[in-house]
């Protein structure tokens, strides 16, 4: 047999050996990936020490040494924990879409639609730019206004990057007890709002809005293309969060190497009764995001800061900030605009206080 009869007899054969192939090789490969992932992560701390005691030559005592192996161990595992939990939830994006959230709450009772919107808040990554259209679709198909107050609590309050990066940088217990907490604020807030009755204070014409068609049935996505909405999710996220991760890095970096111990427990320590208020007030008009408060939060606490005053802050950050109150005030009346910032402050300080008591 010739050498070219040989070939067109073997090649049909090669590309369903490849296919046959490729996933274990994209298992391997993604193993292998992995393994590098937590060999770097697990020597940062080692890499920051050797890096500015030994090749800059910085004394251990020195505020400013202090401050950059700071800004040098946390900014590299800020980043690769980012980078790792936006590509998940770039996958977890292609579960929950917009239309398949609002039919998920659409008609639920109450008490059920409050814990679900609370859930599915954690789950599905909408910042505060979504607040106005998702606003306008949940109560234009049906969702109750309390319903949608405890998803659009829980969607920026408790996102995958907040609970990931506090479970690589203080451990499960307090990332646990973030969750917790954060669900319940949603849930009883939307509760207590649906209870009022606020429906007349939505702007009138949010209620006049059609919404497009909905499609019969949505196009189902492959993994592929899955795994393609996680390198997007990569490029589109961490290309916009960066920049506030490492000023807040930067700033925990500071407070971490200048600010004395005994000072941070004065202001935020637990025998201050009112850190928890001023906590809660300093935070609100603060701009960040939870990749960029997350290493203030670490810093503070690392100072004496206690924990339930720093929860409170860095909830009232993410869960009441101003930008979003503004683009909310484009659907909603001032008086529950009011009554939503009151709601949720007053379970944040609750949550600040329980904690500052217990633990």
């Amino acid at each position: 047999m010739s050498s070219e009869v040989r070939k067109a007899a073997a090649s049909p054969l090669r590309p369903r050996a490849w296919n046959r192939a490729k996933p274990v090789v994209g298992a391997l490969l993604a193993l292998a990936a992995a393994a590098a992932w937590w060999l770097l992560f697990s020597n940062l701390d080692r890499f920051a020490g050797w890096l500015v005691f030994d090749v800059f030559g910085m004394s251990a005592a020195s505020a400013l040494a202090s401050a950059i192996a700071f800004f040098v161990y946390e900014a590299p595992k800020v980043m690769m924990l980012l980078l790792v939990v936006v590509f998940a939830v770039g996958i977890v994006r292609s579960f929950f879409t917009p239309e398949r959230t609002r039919r998920l709450l659409a008609g639920r009772r109450q008490a059920l639609g409050n814990v679900l919107g609370s859930l599915l808040g954690v789950v599905t990554p909408f910042c505060s730019c979504s607040a106005v259209p998702l606003f306008i679709g949940f109560v234009t198909t049906g969702v109750p206004l309390g319903v949608t107050f405890s998803f659009l609590i829980a969607a920026p309050m408790i996102n995958e990057v907040a609970l990931v990066l506090l479970f690589g940088l203080f451990g499960w217990k307090v990332a646990g007890l973030y969750l917790a907490t954060g669900l319940l604020i949603a849930m009883v807030a939307g509760w207590v709002i649906g209870r009022l009755r606020l429906e007349g204070w939505v702007e009138g014409w949010v209620y006049e809005t059609a919404l497009p068609a909905a499609a019969g049935t949505e196009e189902k996505v492959r993994w592929t293309g899955r795994l393609a909405l996680g390198r997007d999710a990569v490029k589109d996220i961490v290309g916009r969060v960066w920049p506030y991760v490492l000023a807040g890095i930067a700033v925990g970096a500071g407070i971490h190497g200048y600010v004395p111990q005994d000072f941070m427990a004065s202001i935020m320590g637990k025998g201050a009764w009112w850190s928890v208020p001023l906590a809660v007030l300093i935070g609100i008009p603060m701009y960040s995001n939870a990749a960029g408060i997350i290493p203030v939060v670490q810093a503070l606490l690392e100072k004496g800061a206690a924990l339930g005053t720093v929860l409170a802050f860095m909830m009232a950050v993410i869960g009441l900030s101003l930008p979003e109150t503004i683009i909310l005030r484009k659907v909603l009346k001032m008086p529950l605009i009011a009554t939503f910032i009151g709601v949720v402050g007053v379970g944040i300080l609750i949550v600040g206080y329980l904690f500052n008591i217990v633990l």
